[in-house]
Parts: structure tokens; sequence; C-alpha cells
């Protein structure tokens, strides 16, 4: 009886698993529509108040997305107020909602990874993860990864989707 061979193993592919190349920690969004006076205005005197009271060390090692959810016009200076206590305490701070904190951490990440490490290799996107990962996060793998690649596929190294493949 023969032994049965891995091929998947023998091939040479790489599997990337763009979940793996996020950043760990919590990701939160803090909306500051509950600072507004009757959901409509941000009141200074009140708004520094709930900034000197707030437990900012709640946020300590997260990535958090500043926002505000309700319709109305906010000053900059709020949002830089808020930046201000999160800076040196939450791991990343940006504007906007979570989806955009997401996206930023992806492109961050992505931003990161040396496309040398991936010439004239197969190389295999993960589909399937655990934890929410972008869209946009796949679309700048393959603008970061299709020049250098020999081939470029969806899903796992079982079953994948062809992406691109060089012509030589």
């Amino acid at each position: 009886m023969s032994e049965i061979a891995n091929k998947v193993a023998a091939s040479g592919i790489i599997t990337l698993d763009p979940e793996a190349l996020l950043p760990s920690g919590k990701k939160v969004e803090l909306d500051i529509r509950g600072q507004l006076w009757q959901g409509l205005v941000l009141k200074e005197k009140d708004f520094r108040t709930w900034i000197a009271q707030h437990p900012w060390t709640e946020y300590a090692g997260c990535h958090v997305a500043v926002t505000c959810s309700a319709d109305a016009i906010i000053p900059n200076w709020a949002y830089m107020l808020v930046a201000s206590k999160l800076t040196g305490v939450a791991q990343t701070v940006v504007f906007g909602n979570r989806a955009v904190l997401l996206q930023r951490l992806a492109a961050s990440a992505i931003d990161g990874l040396n496309p040398e490490d991936y010439r004239d290799k197969r190389v295999v996107v993960k589909g399937c993860s655990d934890n929410e990962v972008p869209v946009s996060m796949y679309v700048d793998l393959v603008h970061k990864l299709q020049p250098v690649v020999k081939s470029l596929m969806f899903g796992e190294p079982c079953s994948t989707v062809p992406i691109f493949k060089k012509t030589t």
C-alpha cells in the first residue's frame, strides 16, 4: 500500500491570512452623540466636563474609531479633544466609524508587507475568518501582490478561485 501524498503541502503554495495581518486588540467605536444637548448641539462647557470625567483608561490598548452618529455639526476641536485624551492610551485613534477603523488598520498592515517575500510565489489569500476583515483589504492585497507573484488565488489551498496568473 503506497503512502498518501499531500499535494497541497507539496505545491509550494503560500497561504496569506488577512485576519492574521490585522493588529490584535479590541476595536471599539466611541460615539459622542450622547454628549449633544437635545441631540442637536455640542455645548463646550458640558463637553469639557464630560472629557474631564470620562474613564479614558478603559480604552487602554484598544483601536478606537471616534465618531458622532447624530446628524449634527460638530466642531473639529471636539474630535481633537477626544483624540488628545486617547493619545498615549489607545493603540490607534481614527476619525470615523468602525468600518473606517478596520479599513485604516488593514491598509496599515498591508503597507507593512514586503512584496519581495512573495516574488514568483503562488499565493492563496485565505477567504474565511473568525473576525471581520474589510473588503478593502482584499482589494489592497491584489494591488500590492499582483506585480510580484506568480499566481494569486482566493479561498483555501484545496479549493481556490483564480484571481491572477502571470503569463510568461
